[in-house]
């Protein structure tokens, strides 16, 4: 039986997702730039880079760039935007990446972290971000603020993208975000359903898995404005660090 994420990464996803913008992604790059203070040509790794919105973006800005994802829809929408040639697109899990590291920084962005059950298959993930970082390089790992979400949480929403309705559902369950995403075509034919599911580790719960995985935090920022992380208050809960 296949994992959520292996269902619910493919061609539906474009449409779920189409409001994210590469402008957005170009704004929220240059503040990853001031936190993670590399220099031109540094080697980066976007890890689960999904359509390669900020993987683009950080090979414009002047970094050698590695963009992973397990999606091959997400990766062929990718390799077809303009300027991929300039980054290295690779199909792997994020528990297992087939790369020697070596990198000066990676990132994790847009809530790519928390897919699993188990507690140990994430502190794989995080292993493996320290595995990929020379000594001294710097990470990012962009997560929800699960404070934020419970406080302003939309159980339900209907919105229309072309001939396509966007049915989504949303509740907090035995220590879980899920979304049930149901889209039915104008034309008829059969709805067709998915589940995205994400573990809310809250702050102090993420930080231990962090440093258990052998790396430093720096700073938790709240957003991509820089305040500080401030629970409800803030909606995301970023972490940049470093591999000792």
């Amino acid at each position: 039986m296949s994992e959520w994420y292996e269902e619910s990464f493919g061609e539906d996803y474009l449409i779920v997702y189409r409001h994210r913008d590469f402008g957005g992604a170009r704004r929220e790059v240059e503040t990853m730039i001031g936190w993670l203070g590399l220099p031109q040509g540094a080697k980066v790794l976007d890890l689960c880079c999904g359509m390669g919105r900020h993987s683009l973006a950080l090979a414009e800005a002047g970094y050698e760039v590695t963009g992973v994802d397990l999606s091959e829809a997400l990766l062929r929408e990718a390799r077809a935007q303009g300027g991929a040639e300039q980054v290295t697109w690779v199909r792997s899990d994020m528990r297992e990446l087939p790369l020697a590291g070596g990198f000066d920084a990676v990132v994790n962005l847009f809530t790519s972290f928390g897919y699993f059950e188990e507690d140990a298959e994430h502190l794989k993930v995080l292993g493996e971000i320290r595995r990929m970082l020379k000594p001294g390089g710097r990470y990012i790992i962009d997560f929800l603020s699960p404070d934020y979400v419970a406080a302003h949480l939309v159980p339900h929403s209907v919105r229309e993208d072309g001939e396509t309705l966007i049915d989504e559902r949303r509740r907090i369950e035995d220590g879980y975000v899920k979304k049930e995403i149901t889209l039915t075509a104008r034309a008829g034919g059969e709805p067709r359903h998915y589940l995205e599911r994400v573990k809310l580790y809250d702050r102090e719960k993420f930080s231990a898995l962090i440093r258990e995985a052998g790396l430093v935090i720096d700073q938790v920022h709240g957003s991509y404005d820089e305040e500080e992380y401030r629970g409800a208050e803030s909606p995301r809960m970023i972490f940049v660090g470093r591999r000792p």
